[in-house]
């Protein structure tokens, strides 16, 4: 078959698939309404880059005037908002498992007294790790006011007895720490987390929607209609059926990327050519392990199923959330089936760091391989397509 005619027949199969995806209104929502919902919905709901004005309660026993000025310097923290005042400790507990705090600092009786006569007073807070980002601010910000109270009876003792502001400072603080984040000096968790989990979330509609797409051809007995309009050229047929949800997808990852980089000003130290390339990639690779999966198995529920699986470890396994190497072993090689992993990788080193991109040469090629699975499985698919009966 010559090159034109392998193009006009693409083009048909095409048209065909575009006229497919404008009757049907899943693919409307899930191509274009969802993924732009959740474009928004992410970026949106992390617009102020960290949690602010998180609820916090006080059990202050002790009631003078340095506990109360440790409880206003708590207020003023960005992260903490003091709420609730309670009478015990149970009281506060409770209001931990209610949700109506996320912590609370203990100041028992006597606190002042002991820390004016070097008694080393306890002071307490208790913290809820059930969300992880809020349990880690709030311990921070607790930690630094524990610290802070016994560095300012400290400092009062220090220049009673005639020491200089400078000794004083030396002393408490004998090293001084000089922080700088590299790339996200904001600590942004807008930056850390938009960045990937918005392209997961479109990997999972491309994932669902390459296998949706072509397991209806056998649901709707419209399979092999279709290989007679591609002359019975599984690639023809696929390549045809793809093209028009690969130029959606293209463009709403484009948008994306204009839409976080070009309109929020996300920091990015990579070129926008390889930040176009990255979602080229990350689109082809998301579609291949969808005719991969349905190729595997010629069945709409069970390559659904896999697909709905792999999309959903792959926020596990990204390493995004919590560094591939800290896992196990096992877990460490398994991550590397997952384009979301190679995605992230190629995200942090060519885009956000901006390194060259052989620095990462074998995630590229992680997710060329993706691209081309569907070569080990068209065999199966052709098979699936004509001779196949679909069983609900």
């Amino acid at each position: 078959m010559k090159a034109v005619d392998i193009i006009k027949r693409i083009l048909s199969v095409a048209r065909r698939e575009c006229g497919i995806l404008w009757s049907n209104p899943i693919y409307g929502f899930c191509m274009v309404v969802f993924p732009i919902a959740v474009i928004l919905f992410f970026t949106t709901m992390m617009k102020d880059g960290q949690p602010t004005d998180m609820p916090v309660g006080v059990v202050d026993l002790d009631n003078t005037t340095t506990s109360r000025g440790l409880i206003r310097k708590l207020d003023s923290f960005q992260s903490s908002k003091v709420v609730g005042y309670y009478n015990s400790v149970n009281e506060a507990r409770n209001a931990i498992q209610r949700n109506k705090i996320y912590a609370f600092l203990y100041i028992p009786k006597g606190t002042t007294q002991g820390l004016l006569t070097a008694k080393r007073p306890k002071i307490s807070f208790y913290y809820s790790s059930t969300s992880i980002t809020a349990g880690a601010l709030l311990y921070r910000d607790l930690k630094t006011i524990s610290t802070l109270g016994s560095a300012a009876v400290g400092q009062s003792t220090m220049l009673a007895k005639g020491f200089t502001p400078e000794q004083t400072r030396t002393f408490l603080q004998p090293i001084t720490i000089d922080l700088h984040p590299v790339n996200n000096p904001w600590i942004n968790y807008n930056v850390y987390l938009s960045t990937m989990l918005i392209p997961g979330i479109l990997m999972l509609f491309i994932f669902l929607i390459t296998a949706y797409s072509i397991g209806t051809e056998l649901k709707f007995k419209r399979s092999r209609q279709l290989m007679r309009l591609a002359g019975n050229d599984i690639y023809v047929a696929v390549i045809g059926k793809l093209l028009p949800q690969a130029l959606v997808f293209i463009i709403i990852m484009f948008g994306y990327i204009w839409y976080l980089y070009g309109f929020l000003g996300f920091p990015h130290a990579g070129s926008i050519w390889m930040m176009l390339l990255l979602g080229l990639l990350g689109v082809m690779a998301a579609q291949g392990f969808g005719v991969f999966a349905f190729g595997l198995m010629p069945s709409l529920r069970m390559s659904m199923s896999i697909c709905s699986l792999w999309a959903v470890l792959s926020f596990t396994t990204g390493g995004f959330t919590f560094p591939v190497f800290a896992m196990d072993g096992a877990i460490n090689t398994l991550a590397q089936m997952f384009p979301l992993r190679h995605y992230y990788m190629i995200y942090q080193l060519c885009v956000f760091n901006g390194y060259p991109w052989h620095i990462a040469w074998f995630n590229f090629m992680a997710l060329g391989i993706f691209i081309c699975l569907p070569l080990f499985v068209m065999k199966n698919i052709r098979k699936a397509m004509l001779e196949f009966v679909y069983i609900p």
